[in-house]
């Protein structure tokens, strides 16, 4: 502090000022004397930043694939099934249905696929309940152009292939009948199968991925398929999806139309997506209360740290510090702890969200508002943590803190 001199000569004491450096200096000494006590603090609020950061992080890394997917994919892509019979039995669909399909002006290409009553196995010892889930199809020659599939090894069928005892393989199919690559055989309907090629994962058509398909002509010489398919496969125009939905099942099937389903697979990736949104919030909530204990431990250690350090405030309320450097000490150093516990849940957010991102394959899109705002929030809870002990200290009289400490 500083003398001053009034109007009548008289010396005036004006009060001192604390800078912000020493408004950060007192705040840092005070956390370095309680170096574990500060660090456990600390700690708290990490976990509640690092648990939120870490969830946008995911959350947004998902959403930035599932988008890259469908673009790659695309969402034009409609499949019509036959429904049950009122009578429960299964429904087909007429043999003429593909070329009728074809018809329709805004479709773009179309292709099918037909069950087949049979199984594969790895060889014909396998016995017969050992099915390994895998579905045999007979495919069209046009199958990957209409669900854009691609071919991880080996190659589609051609011409020829087509009608010989060939099956290319679902990517889950290969790796349940552990084939790792075209060459080997497959013992389906009684026959031998050359597998040529495996598919690429389809997220929009996941049942080719568990599916053994054979030419369309090599189904009907080998396994007794009737032409009848299943699952029609329809590319439409973008801005045509869904007026060529709505005609789809009487173009499919003129005589039952109400027998027929049409669907379109990127709907169910956006209701998976939105359930994914239900559970990150969910997320978000647990973080939120890791958080808020985070701020209980802030502001234990501050009422604790007050109390212990009686002796120092009264000296220093005894030297001339009023009541307002006493308060902003004290809540600088729960926004030092508070800074430091968010700055640490932040990266630590971050680094989740990449190992994370990294295992999945997917881009890597932490947004900056989630950082700040975890930052943000962690300042906030420090405040509101440290204002209550700040303002218990500088209520201390000199003379109570000087006894007491």
């Amino acid at each position: 502090m500083r003398g001053d001199h009034g109007p009548a000569g008289n010396p005036r004491l004006r009060r001192g000022r604390l800078s912000p450096t020493d408004v950060v200096r007192l705040g840092g000494a005070g956390l370095r004397a309680r170096p574990l006590r500060v660090l456990l603090s600390a700690f708290g609020i990490a976990i509640g930043i690092a648990a939120m950061v870490s969830v946008v992080g995911v959350t947004t890394s998902s959403r930035a694939q599932l988008d890259r997917e469908l673009q790659r994919l695309g969402t034009n892509l409609l499949t019509v099934t036959p429904d049950e019979t009122a009578a429960g039995a299964p429904g087909s669909l007429p043999e003429e249905s593909i070329a009728m399909v074809r018809r329709i002006g805004p479709v773009g290409s179309v292709s099918a696929t037909g069950k087949l009553p049979v199984f594969v196995y790895r060889t014909k010892y396998v016995p017969e309940a050992e099915t390994s889930s895998v579905n045999v199809l007979a495919a069209e020659s046009g199958l990957p152009g209409a669900v854009s599939a691609e071919l991880a090894a080996g190659s589609w069928f051609t011409p020829a292939t087509a009608a010989f005892p060939t099956v290319v393989l679902g990517d889950s199919a290969a790796r349940r009948l552990d084939i790792p690559g075209v060459g080997p055989r497959v013992w389906l309907g009684g026959e031998w199968f050359v597998v040529v090629g495996i598919l690429k994962p389809l997220p929009l058509v996941p049942d080719l991925d568990s599916a053994a398909l054979v030419g369309w002509t090599a189904a009907r010489d080998f396994l007794r398929f009737d032409g009848r398919p299943t699952t029609v496969y329809v590319r439409a125009a973008d801005t045509q999806v869904v007026a060529v939905r709505d005609v789809l099942g009487p173009t499919a099937d003129p005589e039952n139309p109400q027998l027929v389903r049409v669907s379109r697979p990127s709907d169910a990736l956006a209701a998976q997506q939105a359930t994914d949104t239900a559970l990150n919030g969910t997320l978000l909530g647990l973080g939120a209360v890791a958080l808020l204990v985070g701020g209980v431990g802030i502001a234990n250690t501050m009422v604790v740290s007050v109390l212990e350090r009686r002796g120092e405030i009264g000296l220093r309320r005894a030297l001339g510090a009023t009541r307002g450097h006493i308060r902003t000490q004290f809540l600088t150093e729960s926004l030092l702890l508070s800074a430091l516990g968010g700055s640490g849940g932040a990266m630590l957010g971050t680094v989740i969200s990449g190992l994370y991102a990294h295992y999945q394959h997917w881009p890597l899109i932490v947004p900056a508002w989630a950082t700040g705002g975890g930052f943000g929030a962690a300042l906030l809870i420090g405040a509101i943590a440290g204002l209550y002990p700040a303002i218990q200290a500088s209520r201390l009289a000199p003379t109570t803190a000087l006894a007491s400490g």
